[in-house]
């Protein structure tokens, strides 16, 4: 894009035009804030939502599902707006995912006079940067340092707070703004020959594939890495469909619940080469076992032997990495060099046959009411997998669904959990859709997650944003018995209640309730064919409460 100019106008359309000139096209929002309108007028769309964590949510979605340089844009008011939003920025921030949040402000003035709401500290620990806009002249250098962070390094949402005198401040004279370009760095040449040395010589090597490979869009890459390697592949929730999960080498990915296969040879594996991956050792991740050797490359050098000893690093952004890293080994077996690993293909399709004919008796169940693993199988068989997102929500339905889900091409499934708030999947699958109107965007959620966020079905439907919403309705909170057996005995604390297809119904949407596992499929394509016109379904499916998982650790 080219320089353009602007001059003589109020803070507040100064900013819009940028984000103009940026390609921004949406923005998620709750009034009162002075951008709405400023940025109609620049005929970029208000999404207007019910509640300030959605509209983070919604912008976090758009993000992901624009790809590299995408950037979600949203706005609140001053205080309690920006108050109520903190959730979904420190959920953006969990998952490394760049987002824009524009907040108002009291004027400039008064913003020392208690109780005022201090946006810009308060948001320190969960932004790449949080800075106030405090003089409208500024605002083409602030926001081109806004997204030069937004598209350079390691993702994160910035803020850039907006006071009410700086957004009708008159900016004299005239302004140039030169959109934002995002850039990569690239590997130690060094490194890559110590890192190809180390991989050919491993006797049974894994791949570890984080969010990271999507981030830098290195898919291709890393299957070939993985292909010259003969090594199997695993990814991080956030990771999956890094590879194709029908390739011979993909094992699938690793949460709290897994595969079989990822199990089987993480648990076997001399060395792991995690690409695209923070490495974070919690209870949400497959651990490393003892003794096996560590390839980390990474973007931030933050994440560097954080959690686990490393034998070698390649810093790095993953599609310069992973190129450089093929380029080394293709030329090192064009010179007649073999990696030391044998092929394990056969052996993956052994393992991944038997997990999954120990699994099947419950994708495939017919009791009533309906076993949730059912409703994974169908959805599996019944959507276009290279035609949509599909994404779940926090708890069991994410693991039910991650590890039975099979994706086939990047971002088909969008897996998350660095943060695991409730209702999270609402909102994102908004904001894909709004990024992706040709695709089905899918979200699977709880019973409890829908009453964390629900009310914002009707943002939906009246935004005629056409997701599909599947509600595992097993009428409690399941999980939580351990943490509450007096208060479940005594006073029934884990149960729920509600007819979510009326309550969806009555937002404007169209929906149904499911209680034989021999209408999932009629009722899904029902459902798609409606989200299809633009009008927002809901699926309430009746389940038992199914507490199994596919856990190994």
């Amino acid at each position: 894009m080219t320089d353009s100019s602007v001059a003589s106008v109020t803070g507040k359309a100064l900013l819009a035009r940028i984000l103009k000139l940026e390609g921004v096209q949406l923005l998620s929002c709750f009034p009162e804030t002075p951008l709405i309108d400023a940025c109609a007028a620049e005929e970029i769309r208000p999404i207007v939502a019910r509640s300030e964590r959605v509209v983070v949510n919604i912008a976090d979605g758009y993000s992901r599902a624009t790809g590299r340089g995408g950037v979600g844009v949203c706005s609140v008011q001053h205080d309690a707006g920006i108050e109520n939003a903190f959730a979904g920025v420190a959920q953006a921030y969990a998952e490394s995912v760049p987002v824009l949040v524009l907040p108002g402000a009291n004027e400039r003035r008064r913003q020392s006079v208690p109780p005022f709401f201090d946006a810009v500290g308060t948001y320190g620990p969960v932004t790449k940067w949080s800075a106030q806009i405090n003089a409208a002249d500024r605002i083409p250098e602030l926001a081109r340092r806004a997204f030069t962070l937004l598209r350079t390094g390691r993702p994160a949402p910035v803020l850039l707070e907006l006071p009410s005198d700086v957004a009708a401040e008159e900016v004299p004279g005239e302004v140039v703004y030169t959109p934002v370009a995002g850039h990569r760095s690239g590997p130690d040449p060094a490194d890559v020959e110590e890192a190809a040395d180390l991989l050919l010589r491993a006797e049974r090597p894994v791949v570890l594939a984080g969010r990271g490979v999507h981030l830098a869009e290195a898919e291709d890459e890393l299957r070939r890495l993985a292909e010259l390697l003969r090594a199997p592949v695993l990814t991080t929730m956030n990771g999956k469909g890094s590879i194709p999960e029908d390739h011979p080498l993909a094992l699938g990915m690793s949460g709290l619940s897994t595969t079989g296969a990822v199990d089987h040879f993480l648990r076997r594996a001399s060395t792991v080469f995690a690409v695209g991956s923070s490495l974070t050792r919690w209870w949400m991740a497959a651990p490393i076992p003892a003794g096996c050797a560590v390839i980390q490359s990474t973007l931030d050098e933050r994440d560097l032997a954080k959690d686990y000893a490393i034998e070698h690093a390649v810093l790095g952004d993953a599609k310069l990495v992973l190129a450089d890293l093929v380029a080394e080994v293709e030329r090192r077996t064009a010179g007649g060099e073999r990696p030391a690993a044998a092929d394990p293909t056969d052996e993956i399709r052994r393992v991944k046959e038997s997990w999954l004919a120990e699994w099947l008796p419950l994708l495939t169940s017919d009791e009533t009411p309906i076993n949730p693993y059912r409703v994974v199988w169908e959805l599996m068989h019944t959507l276009d997998r290279r035609k949509s997102i599909v994404t779940h929500d926090s708890g069991f339905p994410r693991d039910q669904l991650a590890p039975f889900y099979e994706t086939l091409t990047p971002l088909g499934y969008v897996g998350w959990g660095h943060s695991t708030q409730l209702g999270y999947s609402l909102g994102l699958a908004i904001g894909m859709k709004l990024a992706r109107p040709d695709l089905d965007v899918v979200n699977v959620m709880g019973d409890a997650s829908f009453g964390m966020v629900g009310m914002d079905l009707e943002t939906a439907v009246r935004c005629d944003v056409g997701t599909l919403t599947i509600v595992l309705d097993n009428s409690v909170m399941a999980g939580y018995e351990a943490y509450l057996p007096i208060a479940t005995e005594r006073y029934g604390a884990k149960k729920l209640g509600g007819d979510y297809a009326q309550v969806a119904a009555a937002l404007g949407a169209y929906s149904e309730c499911v209680r034989d596992p021999g209408e999932i499929r009629p009722a899904i394509l029902r459902a798609l064919e409606v989200a299809r016109s633009g009008r927002p379904a809901l699926l309430d499916v009746i389940t038992r409460e199914e507490t199994r998982l596919s856990v190994y650790w």
